[in-house]
């Protein structure tokens, strides 16, 4: 991004963090958070959070890791400033102002990489780049968790509501996004494609863990096997 188009992103996100602020916590920042719990998030983890606004979704991380830490970085310097405010009394929660360019804290490792409906604001000429910085500190055991709009639910709204987008709001293609974590040594666990606010499945989220080979094989107990195999045949009605 050149310096023009990256000041206007700034100014944008400047003066969108009051309305962030006025919007409180909505059902997609509650999502966020039970999917990332669901994705193995605990009380000790380390979380770096990118795009973070003006904390919201950090907050609710922060809770979760009470013997861990949160730290939130975003573009936005008018974000950060409020974000420090709100939320000055979480001593586990730390905020930075950064678009990870420049993001080097050393040997520092993260437990838990969290994207909460930022990706689709980046340029995708910038994601492997973004993911390199993951990369770096990211461990064998590291989670890195992506929620986008979803690409279709978005392109509707670029063709009829563009009025209600970001300076940057792009669909999202799911094989380019899960080939850049590829490059970035993370295969894909999980993905769902799922509804917050609308019937037609309006957001995506993805759960990526490091690359790592497999260790050991470990068979399912022959009950744990039947049992699946018990409840298919009662969902279908494949009992004679």
């Amino acid at each position: 991004m050149n310096p023009e188009d990256e000041d206007k992103v700034v100014s944008f996100y400047d003066q969108f963090a009051d309305k962030q602020e006025k919007t409180g916590i909505n059902s997609r920042h509650l999502s966020i958070l039970d999917k990332v719990m669901g994705a193995g998030l605990r009380p000790d983890h380390h979380v770096l959070e990118v795009g973070c606004g003006i904390g919201t979704v950090s907050s609710l991380l922060a809770r979760q890791v009470p013997k861990g830490k949160v730290l939130a970085v975003d573009i936005s310097p008018e974000s950060i400033s409020k974000a420090k405010k709100i939320w000055k009394s979480q001593e586990n929660l730390s905020f930075e102002v950064s678009d990870m360019s420049d993001f080097d804290k050393g040997d520092q490792q993260f437990d838990f990489f969290v994207f909460p409906d930022v990706l689709e604001h980046i340029p995708v000429d910038q994601h492997q780049a973004l993911f390199q910085k993951v990369q770096k500190h990211a461990h064998q055991d590291s989670v890195v968790f992506v929620h986008i709009p979803a690409p279709r639910y978005l392109q509707w709204m670029i063709d009829h509501e563009p009025e209600k987008l970001q300076v940057i709001d792009q669909p999202l293609d799911s094989g380019d996004l899960i080939k850049s974590l590829n490059n970035a040594g993370f295969y894909l666990e999980k993905m769902e494609t799922y509804s917050v606010f609308f019937e037609e499945k309006d957001y995506q989220y993805f759960v990526f863990r490091s690359s790592k080979p497999l260790g050991k094989s470990t068979p399912l107990s022959k009950w744990d096997i039947l049992k699946e195999r018990i409840r298919i045949r009662l969902k279908y009605g494949l009992i004679n």
